[in-house]
This record gives C-alpha cells, structure tokens and sequence, in this order.
C-alpha cells in the first residue's frame, strides 16, 4: 500500500501563532531601552522606552491622558462612521447599478489621489475651527478609500455564482443579501482596515489646528517643547489606537467570515 502524500498547501492556511508578535515587540523595546543606555542609541533623537513609560504614568496619574484621548476617540468614532458608513453605501451603488458606477467612477477616481490633509483649511473655511470642520475632514479621508476597496469588492464577486442565483429563481435582493454580500465582505473589511488608518491619521493633523485637547494637540504641544519623552508618549497612543482598532476589525473579521474556514 503506498504511503500517503502529506498535504502541502499549510501555507494556504495560515495559523494564528500566540505570543509571536509579543515577543518581537518585547524584544524591540529591550534593544532600544539597552541602546540608548550603552550609548548606542543618542538621548537627543531616541529617549529610553523606560522614560517614555515614566512620563506616561505621570500623564495618567495627572488626569491629562483621558482629557485628551477622549476627545480625540469622539472625533474619531463619529467621522470615521459618518465616513465609512456612506463610503460602504455609495461603494455599494457602484458596484451594482450601471448608472452609479458610469457617473460615480470618474469622480471618485479625481478626489481620490488629492491629499486630505491638504484641505484642512479649506474645511475650515467651510465649516469653522470647532469641532464640525474636524469631524468633516475624517469623514472624508474615510470615505474615498471606503468607496474604492467596496466597489472594487462588489465588483470581483464570482459571476457564476451570481448567475447560479438567477438560475434558481432567486430575486434581486436575495442574490444580493446571500451572495454578493458575503462575498465582497472580506475586501470590505480589508479596506476599512486602511480607512481607519487614514482617519486616525488625519485625527491628527486636525487637532493640530485649532484644538485644544486631544492627542494631536498634545504631540504638536511637546514638540514645540522639544520634549521628546512627551512626544512619544503621544505616539505611542496612537500606535495603541491603531493595535486597537486593527484588533476589532479582526474580530468582526472571524465573526463574520466564519464561512471561509
């Protein structure tokens, strides 16, 4: 009896390895902390991840972490789901009616490639210093790549099983709720991956101008102090936020993608 051939394609399966990741960002952080203390690394252009996280506790204990970071977690939930919800929205309209996609297409394709942070002040002209010209610019920097990656998900969706739906007399809704749906989930949610990116991005660059609080504020304010400790604190709330938001994207991911195990 011939001896079984072993399955080969394990790579097109990929594993989720516990604690991998831990251990690289451990070891980043212990060869920082070690460089800058032998020398190795300058004080003036890196500060010790142990000083970073000292400063961090003194910004907590002192109550300034949350007067800042909610306020910027306000701005970035309610433009980034004014953005992605119409994004998701008019990807869709794209991507299904003939109509929207011959006169939707052309116009996305000229206000994609423009730099949102590049019209800030228009914004601000348009819808003042407060808190409307902030949500606005986030909604927008979410909203065209929320459109792209959603069109270009609706789009790829496998014809013959659209058309095995016509074939069993299934209507237009049903194709559209049971296939077209599920299909272009995963581009859907590769895309917001990178929408939120952009929206944190540009939380930024809009607290930079004209806030008071939040954690572009706060970065903007140690940097004009050149105080570098401060400033990665702030940086490294944002790589928080960004870690957090990748995580719940994950889980929405094996939630609503169980059907591809």
């Amino acid at each position: 009896m011939a001896d079984p051939v072993p399955f080969r394609g394990g790579g097109f399966a990929p594993r989720t390895k516990r604690g991998v990741g831990l251990i690289v960002f451990v070891g980043l952080i212990a060869f920082l902390e070690w460089g800058t203390r032998a020398g190795f690394i300058s004080a003036l252009t890196l500060p010790r991840p142990s000083d970073v996280l000292a400063e961090f506790g003194h910004f907590y204990r002192s109550g300034r972490l949350w007067d800042n970071l909610l306020p910027s977690l306000e701005r970035l939930v309610v433009g980034a789901t004014f953005g992605a919800t119409a994004g998701i929205a008019v990807g869709f309209a794209m991507g299904l009616f003939s109509y929207a996609r011959a006169g939707l297409v052309p116009l996305v394709a000229a206000i994609f490639p423009i730099p949102k942070i590049a019209l800030l002040p228009l914004f601000v002209i348009w819808f003042g210093i407060d808190e409307a010209s902030k949500y606005a610019l986030i909604a927008f920097g979410t909203f065209t790549p929320t459109v792209v990656a959603t069109y270009g998900a609706v789009d790829n969706v496998d014809r013959t099983l659209i058309r095995m739906g016509q074939s069993f007399g299934l209507s237009w809704f049903s194709i559209t709720r049971k296939i077209v749906l599920p299909g272009a989930m995963p581009g859907i949610l590769s895309g917001l991956r990178i929408s939120l990116a952009i929206a944190i991005i540009l939380l930024v660059a809009a607290e930079m101008l004209g806030a008071q609080t939040g954690v572009g504020a706060y970065i903007l304010e140690a940097g004009s102090l050149y105080n570098l400790e401060r400033l990665f604190v702030g940086v490294s709330i944002l790589s928080m936020l960004g870690v957090t938001v990748s995580f719940i994207i994950g889980r929405i991911e094996r939630r609503l993608l169980r059907w591809r195990s």
